[in-house]
């Protein structure tokens, strides 16, 4: 049975896919400026230098080898009137230089044993040489064997992450990510913006890690960002998160968040006293469009339906 395993190193985690060339880059960008011009969408014309800079690394991260590390330094114990479990921290690395964004998360053994059981619906064949590590009757609290699960779990998730249809699953990236999410949802819904934004910013830095694979996944992240800064006034932040996503939501024709984003982009722009001559330009266009579908929703009022 063939094994879809990509690295024999069983902490770094190496994605194997070729780094484009430049000869190749300057091909891919007339295509895909002609091709966009052609069917009515963005041109390179209308980008920015610093939105075809990060347009060009969204690119090239599809490409560019992907190593992560993923490492449980440290445990504790929780000990309630009803329950006592062990919560370990987890910390995702971007391997290859130095990464200064290490978030920590916290997960019981038994959302581990939810993401396996969950995985092994979708990937049994190629998750039949990766056992999960089993609880022992006894001695669960002893610091000895939290010692030996830490490293147990650690290393499951660099084989989990090795598989490249795992590691590319909702599945794999939900556990990383959806009870950080969830609250910080409730919190923006709630009107409490800067503990939603602590949340989400959290959250944003594990996204770009995971799913290079697919940078649409962090556009709502980003956009529900805005919301938050907008309505604590950081209206530069703003504004430079919603340019930070617009490429993204504008090269795979996300048409839910484009018209929402320019208008969020095209008011904070004013407030800010900054031309937006072609963001408003690119609205109207869109707006006039027969075959266009803009939303009427506002930014926040898409965002607020996340995880309702």
């Amino acid at each position: 049975m063939e094994e879809d395993l990509e690295a024999h190193d069983p902490k770094a985690v190496d994605a194997k896919e070729e780094v484009s060339s430049a000869p190749e880059r300057s091909s891919l960008q007339q295509e895909i400026s002609s091709s966009n011009e052609a069917e009515g969408g963005f041109s390179a014309s209308c980008l920015t230098t610093a939105e075809l800079q990060q347009h060009w690394r969204a690119v090239k991260r599809e490409f560019r080898s992907v190593k992560l590390l993923f490492d449980i330094p440290t445990a504790r114990i929780i000990d309630q009137t009803f329950t006592k479990y062990v919560v370990y921290q987890v910390v995702v690395i971007r391997s290859g230089s130095y990464d200064c964004e290490r978030v920590a998360i916290e997960r019981r053994y038994s959302d581990f044993l939810h993401l396996h059981q969950e995985l092994l619906l979708d990937f049994s064949a190629e998750m039949e040489d990766i056992v999960m590590p089993r609880k022992k009757i006894r001695g669960n609290f002893s610091e000895e064997n939290i010692a030996e699960r830490r490293v147990a779990l650690r290393d499951y998730l660099t084989q989990l992450y090795s598989l490249r249809c795992v590691r590319k699953s909702q599945a794999f990236l939900k556990f990383f990510t959806h009870k950080e999410l969830k609250p910080a949802y409730d919190l923006l819904r709630g009107g409490r913006f800067s503990r939603a934004l602590e949340g989400l910013q959290k959250v944003l830095v594990l996204q770009e890690k995971l799913s290079s694979h697919n940078p649409t996944l962090v556009v709502p992240t980003l956009c529900a960002i805005l919301v938050c800064q907008r309505d604590l006034e950081d209206f530069d932040a703003a504004f430079q998160t919603g340019r930070r996503a617009l490429p993204t939501v504008r090269r795979y024709e996300l048409q839910q968040y484009q018209g929402p984003l320019l208008e969020a982009l095209v008011d904070l722009g004013y407030s800010l006293g900054l031309p937006v001559a072609q963001l408003q330009d690119e609205l109207t266009r869109m707006q006039d469009s027969p075959n266009g579908q803009v939303s009427e929703m506002t930014l926040k009022e898409l965002v607020v339906q996340e995880f309702v």
